[in-house]
């Protein structure tokens, strides 16, 4: 009875809806999402340069890997700009902006190249906004008090990652 009641009300009476990573909060943040997002984009642009090259792919088995790297591509661009978002809007507070005033321009930047990134294949906007995810990272660990260091992803493309130094 209280479902009808409150579909009735949903269907008649439009309330805006919001959606959140944790309305509570629950203070559970790490840029390594966006970080493997960002890289995920490089390695579709690199398989999709790659299979490009290839002569004995069939028409129809390059029609079907590229459409799917070009997906995952875009999926994953939005993926690490969604990830980004919510750590600015939901994580850093006014006094996270005062000390780190470059913070919105990098958020800026990384929204920019996300965009960028699904629109082309320029491998070296890509390599770009993985670096802009790092700076944002790297900031992210600093507010924290967490040492970081770089290294190089384990997996292709093999592009340096900001990484927590965990004890």
């Amino acid at each position: 009875m209280i479902y009808r009641i409150l579909d009735w009300v949903d269907s008649h009476i439009p309330l805006p809806r919001a959606n959140a990573h944790c309305d509570i909060p629950c203070g559970i943040y790490d840029p390594i999402v966006a970080q493997i997002a960002a890289l995920t984009v490089v390695r579709m642009i690199d398989l999709m340069k790659d299979l490009e090259s290839r002569e004995t792919v069939s028409k129809l088995d390059y029609h079907n890997s590229m459409s799917r790297y070009i997906a995952i591509k875009e999926e994953h661009a939005e993926k690490a700009k969604q990830e980004v978002r919510i750590i600015w809007g939901d994580y850093f507070k006014a006094h996270h902006l005062e000390t780190y005033p470059q913070l919105h321009g990098v958020v800026h930047q990384i929204m920019s190249l996300g965009s960028k990134v699904r629109q082309s294949v320029d491998r070296a906007a890509a390599e770009q906004f993985v670096e802009a995810i790092n700076e944002f990272a790297q900031i992210f660990w600093e507010t924290k008090g967490v040492p970081t260091k770089r290294a190089k992803a384990p997996y292709a493309p093999n592009l340096e990652l900001v990484y927590p130094v965990l004890e």
